[in-house]
């Protein structure tokens, strides 16, 4: 069994505790929370499993690291701390752990990542012998496995599109949601996650991969953004009151140019209601999905659409980036020391997991 820490217990951490336990190759050994309310809590309990595991969550870092976990699944977020995030990383690094993660965005394509970082990140595995695999949904899977598996079923293909389309209102993130995304602010307002050059740092690193790995040189990246106001102001249950004529839906694509045409897009659909943007694309039902279209002989098309936490579509997304980076361990486990991209990890059937049975 491997020995695997969970570091962090929010909205995707929870999700991840649950994901080893189920994990047939996994041993859960320690839970890093930031929160002194969560020490001393079992890890079954912060889960939300409705049972005990017998391992209590603890703030204290260099403890948890101390005992030589094999893996560590770093769930805190990066959004508004990359640097701390980068430097939380690069310590369960050093202490010989295999790390996966959504958290920085810059690594998911390693190889175009800024340099400073990349070389901190070798330096890292050349110290301890441990290893890093970033990854995710959207980025993520969404946009690099599940469109590359799609082009091998295709004759000719004139564009890959991924689209991501979600109505946030059942999300709980208030930061993420109202202030990088936007909603709810003023139409003048400028959302940082929209700002020039920012979706191509997040997204852009997607785009390379597929490209890359369809064999085309890009000319260049480009960013398209569309915001619409809200006509009424709406109520929702996780994050109250967004006002009327406040930030509402917001459409942006990152596309990769190939002989002069966008040729690999990734296009998110984003609105606080279903009520706003009627015209602009929407799930099949319900609050979200994750689409891959790929234009050409023949059209193909296929949706996802996960659930979980008792139907919520947030949490069915962040659950399956957790089910990618934790189905990963093992295979990280057995490969060499260093810094993988989503073309390095295979991404394999559940074995041991149907059923509830294990090997």
């Amino acid at each position: 069994m491997i020995s695997a820490i969970v570091w962090g217990t929010g909205n995707v951490g929870r999700l991840a505790i649950r994901a080893v336990d189920a994990h047939p190759a996994l041993r859960l050994t320690g839970v890093i929370v930031h929160d002194p309310g969560k020490a001393g809590r079992d890890a079954g309990d912060l889960a939300g499993l409705g049972r005990d595991l017998g391992v209590a969550a603890t703030t204290d870092i260099d403890a948890v690291l101390a005992t030589g976990p094999q893996a560590v699944v770093y769930a805190a977020s990066g959004d508004i701390r990359p640097d701390e995030a980068l430097a939380d990383i690069l310590g369960a690094i050093r202490a010989g752990a295999v790390v996966v993660t959504p958290a920085l965005y810059a690594l998911y394509d390693q190889r175009n990542a800024p340099p400073e970082m990349r070389e901190a990140v070798l330096d890292a595995v050349a110290e301890g012998g441990g290893s890093l695999f970033v990854s995710g949904v959207d980025p993520g899977w969404g946009n690099d496995v599940l469109p590359l598996m799609m082009s091998g079923l295709g004759g000719t293909i004139d564009v890959v599109r991924c689209q991501e389309i979600f109505d946030y209102t059942t999300y709980d993130q208030p930061d993420s949601v109202r202030y990088l995304v936007g909603m709810g602010q003023p139409m003048d307002y400028e959302p940082p996650m929209l700002a020039a050059t920012v979706p191509t740092m997040v997204w852009g690193g997607q785009v390379r991969l597929m490209a890359r790995a369809l064999g085309v040189d890009l000319d260049e990246i480009r960013e398209t953004v569309d915001r619409l106001p809200l006509d009424e102001t709406v109520t929702t249950k996780s994050m109250g009151d967004f006002e009327k004529g406040t930030q509402g839906a917001v459409r942006f694509e990152v596309q990769g140019i190939v002989q002069g045409e966008p040729r690999i897009v990734i296009e998110h659909v984003t609105r606080i209601h279903a009520s706003c943007a009627p015209d602009w694309p929407k799930p099949p039902d319900g609050d979200g999905a994750h689409r891959v279209i790929i234009e050409g002989d023949p059209r193909i098309e296929v949706t996802v659409e996960a659930v979980d936490e008792h139907g919520n579509r947030a949490a069915g997304g962040n659950a399956t980036a957790v089910g990618r980076l934790v189905g990963a361990i093992d295979w990280l486990v057995d490969a060499d020391p260093g810094l993988y991209d989503a073309l390095d990890v295979p991404l394999r059937p559940a074995v041991g997991k149907l059923g509830g049975t294990r090997p």
